[in-house]
């Protein structure tokens, strides 16, 4: 699993790339810890070559979801494929997120 942070002025980029199941939950939460406090920056998560997401993936989106909605950020979603979209569905998390593409 790769994931890459980068700080632009109105926002805070991230690219999840691979599989983001349990094994890779920790370091993944670990790495993305700041964005549970975004500091009033929107966060946009790109997905385009995230190929997997487990329920430990979906709750380090939820922990980033809640963080920047008590800084008054939004977490946008951006190119799921179609099974990380069906999960979204599935579990109600399209109804939570901003999407995009």
């Amino acid at each position: 699993m790769e994931t890459t942070i980068e700080q632009l002025e109105d926002k805070i980029m991230v690219t999840l790339k691979g599989e983001l199941d349990t094994a890779a939950a920790t370091e993944v939460s670990e790495k993305l810890e700041p964005l549970y406090s975004a500091n009033g920056k929107d966060v946009v998560i790109d997905c385009t070559e995230l190929e997997y997401i487990s329920s430990s993936g979906l709750r380090i989106l939820i922990s980033i979801l809640k963080g920047a909605k008590n800084g008054g950020s939004k977490v946008v979603m951006k190119n799921l494929n179609d099974d990380i979209k069906d999960v979204f569905k599935l579990t109600g998390f399209i109804n939570l997120f901003d999407m995009e593409g």
